[in-house]
Parts: structure tokens; sequence; C-alpha cells
């Protein structure tokens, strides 16, 4: 109940809407309780006592009641299915919020699937729970109360009976509704794990069919449903069991009541209209446990669901903007690495240790190293996609921790080895970062990244669909688009990670062309798996292991580091030719020799 009522405090949002539907509940409930009075009346004082005049007033009264009471019911539907929806609107977007803000290394854990589950189906039940459960659980109460309290009023003696119902029907509740809560979680975990192997097979189908995995990936997603299916029929189970006992402790009390109040009946002690009411009363003091009961599987289920909801939004990003960060103003370009070190996830080993060098505005600095060296930490630690362990990350002498984390990354332009579109147009996906840039600058953007004779060689030109992540354009294209964008973003600082290694040597030379003019003026940083697309960088720096081991030109590094030079001729032993390969940053554009 913790965590629904922390979901139920989003209702002050809309408390005038609430109020109404609780006013609605309240006179609905209200005639309810009425009409087995008037029954009474209508027996009694009208059928026994041959009034035919009573028993018109008081079905008029009944029907005028039932009338008012569906009204009234109506109202308070709508209006807690508004307020319902509210709630969830509010969850939903304070979940894509808080998903949005937390850190990569958040993410870098998380799993797609379960994130798309908590802001769907959990939420969908926290919904639920809201609009249904919450005034099914007031209104039960209400009428629970109030008929125990007519009850008694009617004949005390027999609603006596009533001391061994509610007990024992509750402690029937409670004990399967204690089974059932750990249940929900699970089953809410389990369709978790269903969506992340639809969304990972999905993502990757094309994968799939290359490699005729589709009998594999079938299994794989059948074993989730089963393993989902199972738990849901044990859920099935569990309530089967429950509610026929609950129905059978209802009937055995019913079965007292006219065994007890027939007697009394015959014996003159009791009307016949007292005793129907009685046993109205009855069933509707029953009923509301019996609403109870659902209620409180319902109620587990949310609860559940209300617990992974707050998980995330309770989740503390490790990346945190400071109170009092000041704007970055417009930079230079300035960036200086003073003794930094970092490791993952706040343990672990160090995946840097005490790197320390300054990139000058303008300059180009390459990064070199083999796999987990530590390149790619270096670049994400500068736009601050992560937090320095030791040292500090400063840019025009600013910390970038005691900046605002958007100052900081528009004067960031990244373009990475795997481009990432999204569902759109083409000029849309160019003025992501930038969506109200003119149609004038997107094409400027796009020429200088040579995207805009591709772009025309469409049918609708800048207005064409890319598809879901890009799929109906090329390695090339998408790159170039990528390079458009991150240039009408008009960076100070660049970020190059291996942007050239997964396409053909035609489409790389258009690339670097385009990155040629994107790097003119910035500060840029490279990552290169190859020492021949960095031979003219202000500062190559070698990485291995996390430690820069080497730093300097190409020629500097060829006489002093032999790390580098071993590299070097490696590669060229390898067949990459220097004439063939220096391409970056225009100085030596390439020959078009074919690869030896």
């Amino acid at each position: 109940m913790k965590h629904l009522g922390r979901a139920l405090g989003y209702l002050k949002h809309y408390w005038l809407l609430a109020a109404g539907a609780f006013l609605g509940l309240l006179i609905s409930s209200a005639t309810r309780l009425v009409i087995p009075r008037l029954t009474q009346t209508i027996i009694d004082d009208g059928i026994v006592a041959g009034q035919m005049r009573v028993v018109l007033r008081a079905a008029a009264g009944t029907v005028g009641l039932a009338i008012a009471g569906s009204v009234f019911t109506f109202l308070q539907g709508v209006l807690s299915a508004r307020t319902a929806q509210g709630v969830a609107y509010d969850l939903r977007n304070q979940l894509y919020a808080r998903i949005q803000s937390l850190s990569f290394s958040y993410h870098d854990r998380a799993q797609t699937g379960q994130l798309l589950t908590r802001a769907t189906s959990d939420v969908e039940m926290v919904h639920h729970f809201v609009g249904m459960g919450f005034i099914y659980l007031i209104s039960s109460i209400l009428m629970m109360v109030g008929s125990i309290a007519l009850l008694v009023a009617t004949d005390w003696q027999l609603a006596l009976i009533m001391l061994v119902l509610v007990p024992l029907t509750f402690g029937v509740f409670a004990f399967f509704a204690s089974k059932a809560r750990p249940l929900f979680m699970l089953i809410q975990q389990r369709l978790a794990d269903l969506n992340t192997v639809l969304q990972e097979n999905l993502a990757g189908v094309r994968v799939v069919k290359a490699f005729a995995r589709e009998p594999y990936e079938a299994q794989r997603y059948t074993q989730a449903n089963q393993n989902l299916f199972d738990l849901n029929l044990v859920v099935g189970r569990l309530f089967a069991t429950a509610m026929p006992l609950i129905f059978l402790i209802a009937n055995l009390s019913l079965l007292s009541v006219y065994w007890i109040g027939g007697y009394q009946a015959i014996a003159g002690g009791l009307s016949v209209g007292r005793l129907v009411a009685f046993a109205n009363y009855m069933m509707m003091a029953f009923f509301p446990m019996l609403m109870l009961g659902m209620i409180m599987a319902m109620i587990s289920q949310a609860g559940a669901s209300a617990e992974r909801v707050f998980e995330i939004l309770d989740a503390q990003s490790e990346v945190a903007e400071k109170p009092d960060a000041v704007e970055l103003p417009a930079i230079e370009g300035r960036v200086v690495f003073e003794q930094v070190s970092f490791r993952y996830f706040g343990g672990g080993e160090l995946v840097l240790k005490e790197v320390s060098f300054t990139a000058e505005p303008g300059q180009t600095v390459a990064l070199l190293g083999a796999t987990g060296s530590g390149k790619s930490t270096i670049i994400n630690l500068i736009p601050r996609f992560y937090d320095v362990t030791e040292g500090r990350v400063t840019v025009d002498s600013y910390d970038v921790r005691d900046v605002t984390l958007d100052s900081l990354r528009q004067q960031v332009g990244i373009v990475l080895q795997e481009t990432t579109l999204f569902s759109g147009t083409i000029r849309e996906n160019i003025a992501f970062g930038r969506p109200e840039a003119q149609l004038e600058e997107i094409i400027a953007a796009a020429k200088a990244a040579e995207a805009h004779d591709f772009i025309m060689g469409f049918a609708d030109g800048y207005e064409s669909p890319v598809g879901e992540r890009g799929v109906t354009l090329s390695g090339g294209e998408k790159q170039r688009i990528a390079i458009a964008r991150a240039l009408l973003l008009d960076p100070r600082i660049l970020i190059l990670d291996d942007a050239t290694s997964s396409v053909d040597y035609e489409t790389e030379f258009r690339i670097q062309q385009a990155l040629e003019r994107l790097m003119e003026g910035r500060t840029s940083f490279v990552i290169a798996q190859r020492i021949a697309t960095v031979l003219n960088a202000d500062q190559i720096l070698v990485l291995e292991r996390g430690e820069v081991v080497a730093r300097g030109t190409h020629e500097e590094l060829l006489d002093e580091s032999p790390i580098y030079a071993e590299i070097y001729y490696s590669q060229l032993e390898g067949g990459i030719g220097e004439a063939q390969e220096t391409r970056f940053f225009g100085k030596n554009l390439v020959s078009s020799q074919e690869e030896p």
C-alpha cells in the first residue's frame, strides 16, 4: 500500500474531479441502502396490511431511487475515468522524463524490454487501480459499513451472525492476497522478459534472418511465453480456490439467517418484511466483502506494478546537475584532462588511470589503441555522459560538473560509428539538434556533408521518410546525414568515433571530405582503429589499458614510441598503405589505387 499511496498522491492535481466522483459515490451508495427499507414497507405495510396505496407509493420511491442511483453511478464512473487517465498521463510523462534524465551508467545495465513494460503495462495496472480499484474499495467499505449498521438497526440479534461472517471472510481474503502478491510481482517480471525477447528480435530481425535463426528465436520467445502462461495458471488456480470458498461461507450465512429468522417469523417475533430486508442487507454487506476480495487481488497486482514504476522514478542519476550549475558561455574549445581516473558503476577496476592532456582550440586529437584501452571512455567524459572518478575535465577552464548539461552538450557535436536515425523525414533527422532550423540551413549543412545529391535523388527529397532506425538508407548515407546533423548544430567541440570504419573506400572518401569541412576551426577528437586515418592529427594519444603510453605527432611517435611504430608497420604489412589510406584532414586526400 505504500507505493499505491504514492500513486494516489497524484490525485491532488485532479482533486475537483476526484471530489465529484466521491460525491457521486456517496449518493449512489445511499440510494442502494434505502431500497431494502422500502421493500420492508411494501411487504409489511402494504401487502400484509392490504394497503395497495402504500405498495404503489413505496414502489414509485424504489424506482425513483434506482434511477437517481444509476445517474450518480454514471457520473461517478465518468469522473473517475477522467481522474485515472490524468494520473496515468502524469505517471507516463514523469517516467519518460526520468528515463531520459538517467545517466548512461543506468542504461548500460537496464534492459529496454524492462523499461517498456514499466512504462506501459505497469502504469496501466496502476491506472486501473486508481480508476476502478480505489473507487470500488471506497464503495465497498461504505456499503459494507452502511449495511452492517442497518442490519443492527433491523435486528441486532440476527446481526450477531456477522460477527462470524466478517472476520472469516476477511481472513480468507488476507490469506489468498498474501499468496498472490509475490506472484503478481513475478508475473510483471516475466512479462518484461517476454517484451525483452520481442524487442531484441524486432531490433535484430535482419540478423536473425541472415543467420537463419528464426527457429531458435521462436523457441526462445515460446519459452518466455510459456513461463508467463504457467505463472498465470498458478494465480488462476489460487483464485479459483478462493471464490467458491467465499461463496460457501456466504450461502451458509444466508441459510442461518433464514433458519433463525424464519423460526422467529413463525413464532411472531419478526415480520416477514423485516426478515426480507435483513436478508437483503446481509447480501449487500456480503457482496462488498466479495468485491473487497477482488480488490485485494487488484491491490496486490497494482502494488507490485507501482513498486516497479517508483523504482525508476526513485532511481538516482550518477550524473546530476548541481543546483548552482552555471550556463556554459560560447566556448573556444580548449579541453583539459587533469589526472582523470574512471571506473564504471562505482566499482571494479579503473578503466582510465590518471589521464592528462590538453587539446587547444582548433586542434585535432586522435585516440589510438586496442579495444578496451579507454578511447570511448575519454570521449564520453567530455559531454559528461559519465562523471570522472578522480581528477577533472575542463572546457575553457570550466569544470564540466559545474555547468548545466544542456549548455555543455549543445556545444559538443558527435558523429558515431553506428549512426542512429529516428522515424520521420530526412529533414527532421538533420534538424534533430535544431528543430527550429530553416530549410535553407538544413540544405547548406547537407551540401557540406556531401549528402544533398543523394537526398535529392529520392522522390520526396528532404521530406523522404527514413524508416525505422534509417533502414531505407545505406550505411554511408546514414553517416552523411549524421554529419549534416552535427554541422547544423555548429559545435565548437567535435567527437568522431571511428566514423568511417564500416563503409567502402569510395563512400569513405566522400564522408572524409565532409568530415574535413566539419572539423574546420573546431577542437576535434577522433577515435581511430587505423593509424593511416590520423597521420595529420595535431596530437595522437596512444592508450593501453586505460593509460596514455605515448603522445605526439605521427613523426614524433614513429621515432619515439615502439608501440606506435609496431602498430604502424603491422598495418602496413597488412596491406593498408599510407598513400592509399591517408584521406583524413584533407592534406593528402586518397589516391584511387586498389588495395594490394
